[in-house]
């Protein structure tokens, strides 16, 4: 049997958790003996881990005076290298930015791997020193492959490290038949067929989601007379200003904030089209879930919707004006989506991609 280790922070909700549970149901489905490193044991996604997949936290020391803190995580590394040293088959380190799932990751295995959620280039605003010093402090060429989750990531990756080889695409899995289930979940909200609902799942982080264009957008509609409520789900450090942004411009009636929810699927449900506005993504959970759920997205011009998209939505500009044309448009117009998604032709594509990943 096949050993490999997974390195991620914690189970919080969101979307690259969610991925990540998905990737190890797969590996433990396919015979893989699993084991996942967490800097933070905990989560709310906990809970859905196997209960016969081994669970180890490496939480590094982080207070006290910095003399200290070294001497201690040098003898915290030194334990993990002696009892986990090359160990694994394969390793992947699954939080990126993380320096700790990086040094677990590569020491676990001589076959590790650094799976990669971002367009970097685009989440440090074109500035290539920056992503050159991002991927040196996680030592990303002591990892035998990299992987990006979109097509346009890896580009831009590949044109700052040209010389880097070993570089792959692969998008999420999705589970299907576990998502369909969870959308039939009965929620106080209704689907209210006399107004369009507009739904934005994510993490409230404005530097990177800029939720601001969705509520700047929807005030200029609503001085327009448009008839329309947006729902968000999530949670996160901006929340309250997101808050004050409604009150600001009596938008109470219109936005109704959902909270942070382990099972969005059934808003999806009572939506009509669901919208994201951030400025960088890798490959949104969310356009797998749409696309899932059948339901049209307006989203502004990030990872590789225009390639993928196929009649599934309208793509904006990164501006408060953009969003807000893309959602006239659909108020004034609907969206027709040409054809379903089908998720089993998809998740083949991604375990032929994992198969030749994990060639040693």
């Amino acid at each position: 049997m096949k050993s490999i280790l997974l390195a991620a922070k914690n189970l919080e909700i969101g979307g690259i958790e969610k991925s990540l549970i998905t990737l190890i149901h797969y590996f433990k489905e396919n015979g893989y003996n699993v084991t996942l490193v967490l800097e933070e044991k905990k989560g709310q996604l906990l809970k859905n881990i196997n209960k016969d997949i081994k669970i180890v936290e490496f939480k590094p020391y982080k207070r006290g005076l910095v003399s200290i803190r070294r001497i201690k995580n040098f003898i915290k590394q030194t334990k993990f290298k002696v009892k986990y040293k090359n160990k694994f088959d394969f390793s992947i380190s699954y939080s990126t930015y993380s320096k700790p799932d990086s040094f677990v990751a590569r020491t676990a295995s001589k076959n590790s791997i650094l799976w990669c959620h971002a367009d970097y280039l685009a989440q440090f605003n074109g500035d290539i020193k920056k992503v050159k010093d991002f991927f040196e402090d996680i030592d990303y060429d002591e990892f035998s492959k990299i992987v990006f989750v979109s097509k346009r990531a890896k580009q831009t990756f590949l044109e700052i490290f040209p010389e880097q080889k070993n570089v792959y695409h692969c998008n999420n899995f999705i589970d299907s038949n576990k998502i369909y289930e969870l959308s039939k979940e009965k929620i106080k909200l209704r689907y209210n067929q006399e107004i369009t609902t507009f739904l934005n799942v994510s993490r409230h982080d404005e530097k990177q989601k800029k939720i601001s264009r969705i509520i700047k957008a929807a005030a200029l509609l609503k001085k327009e007379k448009y008839k329309f409520r947006i729902i968000f789900v999530g949670n996160g450090k901006d929340t309250p200003k997101y808050k004050y942004l409604v009150e600001k411009y009596d938008l109470s009636r219109n936005i109704f904030f959902e909270g942070s929810q382990e099972n969005p699927y059934p808003y999806f449900k009572i939506s009509d089209c669901v919208i994201l506005s951030s400025d960088y993504e890798g490959y949104p959970v969310v356009f797998l879930e749409s696309f899932l759920l059948n339901k049209p997205i307006i989203t502004t011009d990030v990872s590789d919707f225009r390639d993928i998209q196929d009649g599934r939505g309208i793509v904006s500009s990164k501006t408060t004006k953009g969003i807000y044309k893309a959602m006239k448009q659909y108020l004034e117009k609907g969206y027709r989506l040409e054809k379903r998604f089908d998720a089993k032709k998809y998740n083949s594509k991604i375990e032929k991609q994992l198969k030749i990943i994990l060639k040693k």
